[in-house]
């Protein structure tokens, strides 16, 4: 990467040899990837750090089924298994605690016919669950790991028992990233900064006030609005979106749950122990709403669902409910890489359920795209290109 030159950017500063337009989970590792390779970096969020849904509760690290095994299903499991070394090395460093436990899940089995499906998945993961001789495994168990959890009506045909899941604390976790990144000299993060904007050609970003801040690279890692960013660099209105925003609604208890409860996962609901006495639940799936930061009905029938699926909580405290978007691609795949007609521009989006188990190795391997590596680490449906040719695809 050639060094950064003297131009000014408009808030009076050296133009950042990278700038990361976001302050979430994939724009923080997007931040401390490319300060790790000695860049210097200018981190904008239009709020503040984590205001986005990488601020949530949930923190639930979950593995793809290890069915019909590909690429994109061999991507997040590495990611999943090397997200634990980068944590531990994280917390070493700043000394603050990302609330990190591969405490495994545990799936019930109502219905003959799941206990059937789950000792398939079984003999799949036991061929592809695998890292470097770090084996995992997805059993079927008659026994729960603790009694009531989950409750005896919903294990009429046993459990699933996942040894592969984890859990983090988002805003643990968000911490944890900003604070290592505030020790780096070369990186700054401004808060209250809307890039409204991009001109790759000029290598200057726009802000919501009028203002220019200059850049060598970009990347693209505001979530909802990046995808509206990225459309703007289109020379004609795109047939499809390139993505859309799906509103997700949970709930935080405070609880006495041992913290080393496996999560519990059945038809969509989650319940996640955290470390601290607090437990997790969530969440909904929203294509459609008229409030994107409110939370109403929907969220009280996952809490009376995940109340059922765990009695015990029945006696917690409610101490939060939150809402808020998640960036979904078109096609559901992260989009993650440089963009094929401007070279300065990277992204690292569209996450939506799984952008905390894959943000770090996203942002691996963009970075090594932009100091002059190749796309191969990542699967050919996370790039750029492939995301907009399906925008591009007029389905009329």
């Amino acid at each position: 990467m050639p060094p950064v030159d003297s131009r000014l950017s408009g808030a009076g500063q050296p133009r950042p040899d990278v700038l990361v337009t976001g302050a979430g989970v994939m724009g923080l590792w997007a931040a401390l990837m490319a300060a790790r390779a000695g860049l210097s970096v200018l981190v904008v969020e239009r709020q503040r750090v984590g205001a986005g849904a990488s601020g949530g509760l949930l923190g639930a690290l979950m593995p793809h089924l290890p069915d019909r095994w590909n690429t994109k299903k061999q991507f997040q499991l590495e990611a999943l298994v090397s997200l634990e070394g980068e944590i531990a090395e994280l917390e070493a460093t700043t000394g603050l605690s990302a609330g990190y436990r591969r405490c495994g899940r545990v799936i019930p089995l109502a219905e003959p016919h799941h206990r059937e499906r789950a000792l398939k998945h079984s003999r799949d993961a036991a061929a592809a669950w695998d890292v470097s001789g770090r084996a995992f495994s997805y059993e079927v168990s008659d026994r729960s790991p603790a009694a009531g959890w989950p409750a005896g009506e919903a294990t009429a045909n046993g459990v699933v028992l996942d040894s592969l899941a984890a859990r983090v604390s988002p805003r643990g976790l968000l911490a944890l990233l900003r604070a290592a990144l505030e020790a780096m000299p070369q990186v700054r993060v401004a808060e209250g900064v809307d890039i409204v904007r991009l001109d790759p050609v000029a290598g200057v970003a726009r802000c919501a006030d009028g203002a220019d801040i200059a850049f060598g690279h970009v990347m693209v890692c505001a979530g909802v609005a990046g995808f509206d960013l990225l459309t703007a660099l289109e020379p004609r209105e795109l047939p499809r979106p390139l993505g859309v925003a799906v509103k997700g609604q949970a709930a935080l208890f405070r609880t006495t749950l041992d913290p080393d409860l496996p999560i519990l996962f059945d038809n969509g609901i989650y319940v996640v122990p955290h470390d601290g006495g607090y437990c997790a639940v969530g969440s909904t799936s929203e294509d459609a709403f008229e409030d994107a930061d409110s939370t109403d009905g929907l969220l009280e029938d996952v809490i009376e669902r995940a109340l059922r699926l765990a009695p015990v909580l029945r006696e917690a405290s409610l101490v939060e409910r939150w809402a808020g978007l998640r960036p979904k691609a078109i096609g559901r795949d992260p989009v993650a890489g440089l963009h094929p007609d401007f070279p300065s521009v990277a992204v690292l989006g569209g996450g939506f359920k799984i952008s905390f188990g894959i943000a770090h190795e996203l942002a691996r391997a963009v970075m090594r795209q932009i100091d002059g590596g190749s796309a191969g680490e990542l699967p050919p449906s996370f790039s750029i290109g492939a995301h907009l040719e399906a925008a591009r695809r007029d389905l009329t």
